[in-house]
C-alpha cells in the first residue's frame, strides 16, 4: 500500500465491559493502529504533512533520530519507502549495529541508512560533531524531529479529531492518549478538544512543556490533564500487573495492545473509571496509536477480529 493511501476513516469501536458499566460512562476506541500496514497509528497521522512538504519542496532524503525499538524510526523507514523517499536514522548508542533489534533489521530492509551515535552525542545532538557531520555528508535532507512532533503533525492529528466526531455525530467529552513526545496530545488539543495524556515515560512532566509548545499555551490549562503515574518504571518497561492487565483486555475486546504506549494508557484509563474520575454520562475515547510491531513476544499471539 502507498503511503498516501491509508484505511480512513479508521473504525471506531464501542468497548462495554463491567468497568466502563459501573462508571457509567460510554467508552470508545479509536483503531488508527489499521490505518496503514506499516506506518500505523499516530505515526502516520503526524508523518503525513511532513511527507507532503518534504516532496513538494524538492527534498530526495528524510532524516531522523530515534533508539533500537524506535516506533518513530519504524516508521519512517516504512514511509520513506512508499513514497519514494530516501531515509537516514541517527540511533541513540554506538554499541548498537542493525541487528540489534527487529526494528533497526525493518528500518535497514526499507532502505533506511542507520548511523549509530554514543548516547552522549545523541543527548547533546545539536551540539554533537558526529551528528553535524551526519547531516552535512547527508547533503541538505529534510529534518524530521525525534518522535515526528513538529508543527506540521498538528493538522494530521487534527484531522484525526473531525473523523471521531463525524463517526459519533457529537463531540465526546475526553481523548485519552499515551505521551512520549506529545505531538499527537498537541494535536488535539489544537482542534481544540479535551485531552487525557498518559505518559509512558519515568519524570514525564515535561511533557506538559512540550505540548504546550506545539499547541500553544492557549489550550494547556482549559483542555490538558496529564498523568505521570502509568509509566510502570519507565521507556519500554512492563510490570506483571501491565501484561495481565493487556492479556484480559485483548481476551474482552478483541483488540491487539502493546506494552509501550497504549497498553499503559487503558491501564491509566480504566484505573481511573474504577476511582470515579469521570462523571457518569460522559464519552472517552481512547486513541489506539498503533506501534504493534513493538509488541512482546511472551504475549500471545494475536489475530485481529473486526
Amino acid at each position: 500500500m502507498d503511503f498516501l493511501t491509508p484505511n480512513q476513516p479508521t473504525p471506531l469501536q464501542e468497548l462495554t465491559d463491567e468497568i466502563v458499566r459501573r462508571a457509567g460512562v460510554k467508552l470508545f476506541i479509536k483503531r488508527d493502529d489499521l490505518i496503514h500496514p506499516a506506518v500505523s497509528g499516530n505515526k502516520w497521522r503526524k508523518l503525513k504533512y511532513t511527507i507532503f512538504t518534504a516532496r513538494q519542496n524538492g527534498y530526495s532524503t528524510l532524516l531522523t533520530f530515534g533508539g533500537g525499538f524506535s516506533n518513530h524510526l519504524f516508521a519512517v523507514a516504512a514511509a520513506g519507502r512508499a513514497a519514494g523517499i530516501g531515509t537516514i536514522g541517527i540511533v541513540r548508542g554506538e554499541e548498537l549495529t542493525p541487528d540489534s533489534s527487529p526494528t533497526l533489521q525493518f528500518c535497514r530492509e526499507q532502505g533506511m541508512k542507520l548511523c549509530f551515535v554514543s548516547r552522549r552525542e545523541y543527548r547533546l545532538k545539536e551540539e554533537s560533531v558526529r551528528v553535524r557531520e551526519i547531516v552535512e555528508e547527508a547533503k541538505a535532507p529534510y529534518l524530521v524531529p525525534e518522535g515526528g512532533s513538529n508543527p506540521l503533525a498538528l493538522p494530521g492529528v487534527r484531522e484525526m479529531v473531525r473523523e471521531v466526531e463525524q463517526q459519533l455525530t457529537y463531540k465526546p467529552d475526553y481523548y485519552a492518549v499515551a505521551a512520549g513526545t506529545g505531538g499527537t496530545s498537541a494535536g488535539i488539543l489544537s482542534a481544540p478538544a479535551p485531552v487525557l495524556a498518559f505518559s509512558a515515560l519515568k519524570g514525564g512532566d515535561f511533557l506538559r512543556e512540550e505540548i504546550s509548545k506545539l499547541a500553544g499555551t492557549e489550550f494547556q490549562s482549559a483542555y490538558l490533564q496529564l498523568f505521570t503515574d502509568y509509566h510502570f518504571g519507565g521507556y519500554a518497561r512492563y510490570t506483571h500487573d501491565l501484561l495481565s492487565f493487556i492479556r484480559e483486555f485483548e481476551q474482552r475486546h478483541h483488540i491487539p495492545l502493546e506494552q509501550v504506549y497504549t497498553g499503559k494508557m487503558l491501564f491509566g484509563l480504566y484505573d481511573l473509571m474504577e476511582k470515579g474520575f469521570f462523571k457518569p454520562g460522559s464519552t472517552l475515547v481512547a486513541v489506539h496509536t498503533g506501534g504493534l510491531q513493538g509488541r512482546l513476544a511472551s504475549l500471545p499471539p494475536f489475530h485481529q477480529e473486526i
